[in-house]
């Protein structure tokens, strides 16, 4: 039973933090609104839009809205939620971000 309540604990854990990510996107990414109508007309020019300048489209439907994102924005949220989901690593990269670069040992000097 422990391992079932982990791993619904660790999905709802996920569900949330892909929640908190879609919500940061719609607001503080500029992203480009239109219906399906106009998405169906122009899908070529918005696809390659996403693609080449990261900016999402948000197609408006009758029965809900659908947000298309780049593969590359789509692999950097995928990422985002792995990292966030090791204990103790966000907090890790925020302190490394923190660190003064003379504070560092030099790259070649990296033990792997």
């Amino acid at each position: 039973m422990g391992d079932i309540w982990k791993s619904d604990c660790m999905y709802m854990i996920l569900t949330k933090a892909i929640m908190y990510i879609i919500m940061y996107i719609i607001e503080v990414i500029e992203m480009l609104n239109t219906n399906i109508t106009n998405f169906r007309k122009n899908i070529f020019s918005l696809l390659e839009q996403t693609i080449k300048y990261n900016e999402p489209v948000n197609i408006s439907t009758k029965d809900g809205n659908a947000v298309i994102i780049s593969e590359e924005d789509y692999n950097d949220l995928m990422e985002t939620l792995c990292l966030n989901s090791i204990p103790g690593m966000r907090e890790k990269i925020i302190e490394g971000k923190n660190t003064p670069l003379d504070e560092c040992i030099p790259e070649n000097e990296v033990e792997w």
